[in-house]
């Protein structure tokens, strides 16, 4: 019974999930088998991501542990009583299964205490995100978007990890504010490390998105918030801005995909539909005024996910593209890429230049399967 109660929540989270009838294409049974029996270590575990990556491999698979490494005791705390109700309701033992580690990508050392056990996969997802926070405290984002990447890097190489992949963003694609260039470098770092590997054979490996659709501080919650409160008008930043829509579920299969598919330095990018701003204004509520306030410091009108300098090494599949590695150390030639095709030079994926989009009746089918927080 409790087998079939989670087979029928997956069904029913797909329907929601993923728009214009698309599932994940390319994650194969073997992408998820190879989680079994392993150690996954997942950086900023207590975040969005970090919740809904653990809950999908516990339902999924059958991993030896997952670590949970944040500096945040009480989130940590929170999410473990989560999982210990989830655990009950299924008739499953989740809590064996999972280590909560206090600890700050920033402290090397501590990291390594941390993968001193043993530990197969690291997913990085520690990051400090929020633009403003960024631009007003640059030091602080530097410090754990990058010295911490770095720490994550050296501890994988030093104590034997097979994988690691890092979460990346679209602000990391030509770059207009603090946080995108911190990810840039990040995202550097971790391509470039597969240059020291060595007898350790560590692999890293990129997947980039853009805000998850729902998540805190985006702008549908801010919408909600706006609506609930008996607002008279939605503010729109600027009328051509466009976005890409992926929702946790699609942005934790890419990180299988890479785990399961990673040779060295790719980046993995999702294909997913755009959308309009003034499109989820209108699904979210058609009867309120948008008035244009202008771009914010910092913003993009469109999300870039492949710019027109990685197109020479850009690939595309069935259900992703794949950026690979344009350094020294890597030939092209030797890489299994599979079925993919080569894009043309010059090729771009952007939100506002997409061929798939998504109309106000299929986002307001979207918003109103979610639960939203602020």
């Amino acid at each position: 019974m409790a087998i079939a109660r989670i087979n029928l929540f997956r069904i029913e989270l797909r329907k929601r999930q993923y728009p214009c009838n698309r599932v994940p294409v390319g994650l194969t049974k073997k992408g998820i088998n190879m989680i079994d029996g392993k150690t996954v270590l997942v950086t900023g575990g207590t975040g969005s991501f970090g919740n809904a990556f653990v809950q999908y491999v516990l339902e999924n698979c059958t991993p030896e542990k997952i670590i949970i490494y944040s500096r945040d005791e009480y989130k940590q705390f929170v999410m473990r009583n989560k999982f210990i109700e989830l655990g009950r309701s299924v008739g499953a033992d989740y809590d064996s299964l999972l280590r909560f580690f206090i600890g700050d990508v920033r402290d090397g050392e501590r990291l390594k205490r941390a993968l001193g056990g043993g530990v197969d996969y690291i997913v990085h997802a520690a990051a400090l995100k929020q633009v403003p926070a960024c631009e007003y405290n640059p030091i602080e984002a530097i410090r754990t978007n990058v010295d911490g990447a770095m720490n994550v890097i050296n501890a994988a190489l030093d104590c034997g990890v097979e994988k690691v992949v890092a979460l990346s963003t679209d602000k990391a694609v030509n770059p207009v504010n603090l946080y995108g260039g911190t990810k840039l470098v990040s995202d550097k770092l971790f391509v470039a490390a597969n240059a020291y590997r060595g007898v350790s054979g560590t692999t890293f490996a990129v997947v980039r998105y853009g805000n998850v659709a729902g998540s805190r501080g985006s702008v549908i919650p801010f919408f909600h918030k706006l609506i609930s409160e008996g607002a008279n008008e939605l503010p729109i930043t600027d009328m051509q801005m466009t976005r890409f829509w992926i929702s946790l579920d699609q942005g934790i299969q890419l990180v299988i995909k890479a785990l399961a598919e990673a040779q060295g330095g790719e980046t993995f990018i999702s294909k997913i539909p755009s959308f309009r701003i003034t499109d989820l204004a209108t699904a979210m509520a058609p009867d309120l005024k948008q008035v244009e306030i202008g771009i914010r410091e910092g913003e993009k009108l469109h999300e870039c996910m492949v710019p027109a300098a990685d197109s020479m090494t850009t690939y595309e599949y069935e259900g992703n593209f794949i950026i690979y590695p344009h350094m020294e150390w890597c030939d092209l030639d030797t890489i299994d890429k599979g079925d993919g095709k080569k894009v043309q030079p010059g090729f771009i994926y952007d939100s506002g230049t997409n061929t798939e989009w998504l109309s106000v009746e299929q986002l307001r089918r979207l918003i109103s399967a979610m639960d939203i927080h602020y």
